[in-house]
């Protein structure tokens, strides 16, 4: 089950054909129900595979390996891959291939440090602690450590929906939001320690705002607002859009932020996506770039400074 809870990640292998190809089939086939199937069955078969070579031999020589629940086991452990990555803001498409439809929870981040110490706890504690000579030990620790995983994520589901109420009556240059979304990241304070806050996307008419939430109040920090004017489709971002890296990264964004720079050669159209509009941080975070000639024609794509070569396009 943990290696079949990892399993969906071998998807990483997609980055050998380049950073705008492996962006593109990232948590797709692998993180969706159906391709579970293929992952489950990979991992079955090379336990079945190791199995063969100890001799046929298990650790209970009397308990035989029963391949169909061991299959099972696997599939559930691979959801919990799934349920995980789809509480973050990157997202899911876990009913490919009838749909590609990104899902995200948003109520964690990437990288959180109380679930890490709720599951270590969970795991270690009882070894240390406990009498019971019976083993598997620890069941209760488990399911508390569990327990207080599904607690946070309320909470933060809570606390997210709390700064979305409150700022849907806010107004910004006079004009009401049309979207609106809160996220929890960490990130170092002024001491080096780290702290969560959160960061709140407004989409208007005109513009994207983003800037640090108050979880309290849900009112904005406007010391650290940036407004994001939405750029007018122009010729060279048109055909940015319809490239290969264009119709991923938006069918994947939220709230696509699209710019150009041009000068007398070429153009450079930039894609980023405000979900991860974190105060401080650079737009080359999950963004993707296109250059065109002055003709239009595309001759350079990359995800952040990694182009992608050769062209998708």
């Amino acid at each position: 089950m943990t290696l079949a809870a990892e399993a969906p990640d071998l998807d990483v292998l997609n980055g050998f054909r380049g950073p705008v190809y492996a962006f593109a089939h990232h948590r797709g086939f692998t993180h969706s129900f159906v391709g579970l199937l293929l992952t489950s069955a990979v991992v079955v078969g090379f336990v079945y595979l190791i199995w063969l070579l100890r001799g046929r031999k298990t650790n209970i020589p009397d308990l035989p390996p029963r391949w169909g629940f061991l299959f099972l086991f696997a599939y559930i452990a691979g959801l919990s891959h799934i349920l995980l990555d789809y509480t973050n803001n990157y997202g899911v498409r876990p009913f490919w291939p009838f749909s590609e439809k990104w899902y995200e929870w948003g109520a964690a981040f990437i990288l959180e440090p109380p679930i890490l110490l709720f599951l270590l706890a969970g795991l270690i504690l009882p070894e240390l602690f406990s009498r019971a000579k019976a083993k598997p030990r620890g069941r209760l620790a488990a399911a508390l450590a569990l327990l207080c995983v599904a607690m946070l994520w309320a909470e933060r589901s809570y606390t997210a929906g709390k700064i979305k109420h409150a700022l849907h009556w806010q107004t910004f240059s006079s004009e009401t939001p049309i979207r609106v979304s809160a996220y929890p990241y960490w990130t170092p304070d002024s001491r080096g320690l780290i702290r969560l806050r959160w960061s709140a996307v407004v989409e208007t008419q005109s513009a994207y705002i983003n800037s640090e939430a108050d979880p309290a109040t849900g009112d904005l920090d406007r010391s650290k607002l940036t407004f994001h004017p939405k750029q007018p489709d122009t010729p060279a971002i048109l055909a940015a859009k319809h490239s290969y890296v264009g119709r991923v990264y938006l069918d994947w964004a939220r709230y696509p932020l699209v710019t150009e720079s041009s000068d007398d050669t070429e153009s450079v159209v930039t894609f980023w996506d405000l979900r991860f509009g974190y105060p401080a941080t650079p737009r080359t975070l999950l963004g993707a770039s296109v250059t065109l000639d002055r003709n239009l024609h595309i001759i350079g794509e990359a995800m952040g400074p990694r182009a992608q070569k050769p062209l998708l396009d």
